[in-house]
């Protein structure tokens, strides 16, 4: 951790003290600069993170529409890092802004860079001198002439917008005298003369506002206000917010203040107003944020958002999404403002909500919901001081509860929403259906659950909410689900609200690291929805397939466009008014950003920071540093002759295991249930409900393999046996459910190349994997491409001209018959292309791959080369052949 100045804590809201302790470097010229838009449509610039301050991220731009984007290519491509001074860095989650026809961006190694919008020229590049970057940023601001970022040390830095260089640099925490968390990572915001910056993390984090001119400290706003500090509110409610974290502990502890409730993506604001916008993440204070033990009440102002005054930062009203949060269901992402009709009354409103998968709908002057909220009663456990009750919109956006689907290879991968096996007491039976077992390990919270009367409830079925203590309850959406911080976008012109989203259920207990363990071996996927502003009422669902919860956030125009980046690369442009994919470019690198659009000299551009990033993916996402640029009759092609960049590496789609692979032969092709080793024999070791809890977790074999599945007795571990009886619960195919006592063992054949996943019925958290993998036969000489020259032009210049089919054919040895996908690997891509289509005739494979599937997949040249891939059936086993042609390829 960074060492931190202690200093006595002040009132949640300080006004301003003395001279900034800046550091001025640069020039001070005074330019008369345009503010931002307010809730008005962005024009030929778009100069915040949001498009405007009421993060709409709308565009009234028209030039770009439905009936020529066959005609957006590329225009230019940046490699951000290459700019001097140049790093090797990769990866950023940061949405550019643009003004005057100038792109503003923060780089993977956490210095900004202008960019000419027109040609992709860098104009400057700024690094700090004594002092680090904060390397993890998702945006800058404008205004006053000039720009806004955060740095290492909790530093707040202005740059001079035409040359880059240090206007001033102040640290809020040491002018405040009091510690504000970790100003490093969100974006910032600027108004009227006034920085907002907002810490991402740290022991207790604030809210802080600073003057543009020079970086001196105005207001800021914890979300653990200190006790005895009464908030009264435009309503006339009060509250003091300190008291509801319980009493002061024994020792002293007091866990308002310890830590949590950070406002940890950037806020909103309202110049008609004059009220800024934030919101606090959960309660992490007093042992951790899945205990609630020791801080019983509604824990203010956690999971919550606050209005106050944007000059002075005055109080203004708050409204808590979740009491008593113990689950990270925080509803962090930008607030989102607009002016709609409701039932024919023109009303100011606020959207508000993000992993819960709902969305509140506020009036913005007074906080009060304009949609309808229903107060539902919830399960509670008395050891966690649950809320009795929480609220929901009337009109839900995403599932409530986890789906608990049969266990069968006919629903795989199956709904997005749906359960791991084992987990809340959920069992496969002989016919593969999850059925809840009262007597399963669940059994034990049992004696402090409360259900609540009349709603029909007698166990926890993964539903949002649920409570746990110390064992392992599977709840939907997540602290990485629903909308997490990828921002919405609201259009004037469908007066629909456009929310990405995450599926990624999680269990929770007390232990739990990451504030909850997405379960292993489930399927993390996603997608967009977009909803009535009005009713709350969805209107249409595309779901992606990849999760677009961590930053990729939509753009819309007024033209009905919607613009979304996708972590595997992809840009799309979809059809606003029902979510149909029109358009597609392949970047190369992951999307972990919003797009942006605007116009230079007569013409408008998207743009798009395609740098890659890890959630939920890790590293399997491919990084960059490529900022992306696009108009109509784009011309820019790529090295390999392609417009597009090459396809991104797979995606690691499924929860993986913890460790790494094992070859079977190793181990004597055997799995260790509720064992983390193989060696270790201690009344600690036996039983394991660790995540790595079986041995191997991964384990490697061909196809054809026994795998033997030992639950260990006195014969393995002579001291300390397992004493409980462990399973090996295949899913999602249900392939096999083993019931194993200490000492005994079965066997399972795996005669299909495939992953397959396994958990325990006694505690499910110790999940583990099979990877059965075929071995390739070559063929040499059995490939063949007709005609051997790949012409793989466009008609039209652009990607989108590049049409038809390529065919191959591959000479088979007698009796083998089709079993599965044919894919081609291909000299820039480590995904290969699957073909459009494949057929066997007598002994010979016909196969047809999409030449825009292919194009930028491969360089063009005269001898390059393309491996087939395909499994077959020969004598009852699976077999894979392989066989590379050497091919001409043209563009």
């Amino acid at each position: 951790m960074k060492p931190r100045r202690l200093a006595p804590i002040l009132l949640a809201v300080v006004v301003a003290v003395g001279p900034s302790a800046a550091v001025a470097h640069g020039p001070r010229e005074s330019v008369e600069r345009p503010e931002p838009p307010g809730l008005e449509p962005t024009g030929a610039d778009m100069p915040t993170v949001g498009g405007n301050l009421a993060n709409q991220h709308y565009s009234g731009l028209t030039q770009i529409s439905r009936r020529n984007l066959d005609k957006l290519g590329p225009a230019w491509r940046t490699h951000v890092s290459a700019v001097a001074p140049a790093s090797d860095d990769v990866g950023q989650q940061t949405t550019p802004i643009v003004a005057d026809g100038v792109i503003y961006l923060d780089t993977p190694g956490g210095e900004v860079i202008a960019v000419d919008g027109r040609t992709g020229t860098p104009k400057w590049k700024w690094a700090p001198e004594g002092f680090e970057t904060a390397d993890t940023r998702r945006g800058v601001s404008i205004g006053q002439g000039k720009v806004y970022t955060l740095a290492d040390g909790d530093r707040i830095v202005a740059l001079d917008q035409d040359t880059g260089d240090q206007v001033w640099v102040v640290q809020p925490a040491v002018q405040a005298g009091v510690d504000l968390g970790n100003l490093d990572r969100v974006a910032t915001v600027y108004h009227d003369g006034i920085v907002y910056a907002h810490a991402a993390n740290g022991n207790r984090a604030a809210v802080v506002a600073v003057r543009a001119d020079d970086g001196a400290h105005l207001w800021h706003v914890f979300g653990g206000p200190d006790r005895g500090t009464v908030y009264t509110d435009v309503n006339g409610n009060s509250v003091d917010a300190g008291a509801t974290w319980g009493p002061v502990l024994p020792d002293g502890t007091q866990c308002n203040l310890e830590g949590g409730a950070t406002p940890w993506m950037h806020g909103a604001v309202d110049p008609g107003l004059g009220f800024y916008y934030m919101t606090f993440g959960n309660p992490r204070s007093c042992r951790s944020s899945q205990d609630g033990s020791q801080r019983p009440g509604d824990n203010l102002f956690s999971t919550t958002m606050v209005a106050v005054d944007m000059k002075t930062g005055a109080y203004k009203w708050h409204y808590q999404s979740i009491r008593h949060d113990v689950w990270d269901m925080d509803n962090v992402h930008p607030p989102t403002l607009a002016d709609i009709k409701i039932k024919g009354q023109k009303r100011k409103v606020v959207f508000y909500g993000s992993k819960s998968g709902h969305q509140f709908v506020l009036d913005r002057t007074t906080g009060r919901p304009v949609l309808p909220v229903v107060d539902k009663p919830m399960i509670v456990d008395s050891r966690q001081h649950n809320a009795g009750t929480q609220p929901f919109p009337a009109e839900r956006l995403l599932p409530e509860c986890v789906v608990w689907q049969k266990l069968d290879p006919r629903t795989v991968p199956g709904d997005p929403w749906r359960a791991v096996p084992n987990y809340n007491g959920y069992q496969a039976d002989a016919d593969g259906d999850l059925v809840f077992n009262p007597d399963s390990y669940v059994k034990a919270d049992e004696p402090f659950l409360t259900y609540p009367r009349g709603a029909g409830a007698d166990h926890r079925r993964g539903c949002m909410y649920d409570p746990q203590w110390d064992l392992p309850i599977l709840s939907t959406t997540s602290q990485n689900g629903g909308g997490d911080w990828s921002n919405n976008s609201y259009s004037h012109s469908t007066n629909l609200v456009y929310y990405p989203y995450g599926a990624n259920p999680v269990a929770h207990w007390n232990g739990a690291a990451a504030n909850g363990q997405r379960a292993i071996g489930q399927y993390q996927t996603g997608g967009i929805l977009a909803y009535d502003a009005s009713t709350g009422r969805v209107k249409w669902r595309n779901h992606l397939g990849t999760d677009m919860s961590h930053g990729q956030g939509p753009l819309t125009t007024a033209t009905d466009l919607l613009f979304a980046g996708q972590i595997d690369g992809r840009l799309l442009a979809m059809d606003a008014r029902d979510g149909d994919v029109l358009w597609q470019f392949q970047t190369g690198s992951g999307i972990a950003g919003a797009p942006i659009t605007y116009t230079v000299d007569g013409e408008q551009y998207v743009a798009v920071l395609a740098a890659g990033s890890t959630n939920p993916y890790g590293g399997s996402v491919t990084q960059g540093d490529s900022l992306w640029a696009f108009k109509l009759g784009g011309t820019h092609t790529t090295e390999s002759g392609s417009q597009e960049g090459p396809d991104t590496a797979p995606l690691t789609i499924r929860r993986p295991v913890q460790g790494g692979p094992v070859e079977g032969a190793t181990v004597n092709d055997t799995v260790y249930l509720g064992r983390q080793n193989r060696t270790t024999d201690t009344a600690a070791a036996r039983d394991s409900t660790a995540q790595a809890g079986m041995n191997p977790t991964h384990l490697r074999v061909p196809v054809g393999t026994t795998v033997t599945f030992l639950n260990p007795g006195a014969e393995t571990f002579p001291n300390f046996p397992n004493q409980l009886p462990h399973c090996a619960t295949q899913f999602f195919e249900g392939l096999f459910n083993l019931r194993l006592a200490p000492g005994q063992r079965s066997e399972v054949t795996f005669d299909r190349a495939g992953e397959y996943y396994f958990n325990d019925c006694t505690d499910p958290r110790p999940t583990g994997k099979i990877e059965v993998y075929a071995v390739p036969q070559d063929l040499p000489g059995a490939l063949r491409f007709v005609p051997s020259t790949l012409d793989l032009g466009s008609r039209t210049g652009i990607f989108t001209g590049v049409r038809g089919v390529v065919t191959a054919t591959l000479a088979l040895p007698a009796g083998h018959r089709l079993d599965g996908d044919v894919e081609l690997r291909t000299p820039l891509s480590r995904s290969p292309v699957k073909a459009r289509h494949a057929t066997t005739i007598g002994r010979t494979l016909i196969v047809t791959f999409d030449r825009a599937a292919l194009d930028n997949n491969v360089p063009q040249g005269d001898a390059v080369p393309l491996t087939l891939v395909a499994n077959f059936l020969h004598a009852g086993d699976q077999k894979q052949l392989t066989s590379t042609a050497t091919v001409r390829v043209r563009k």
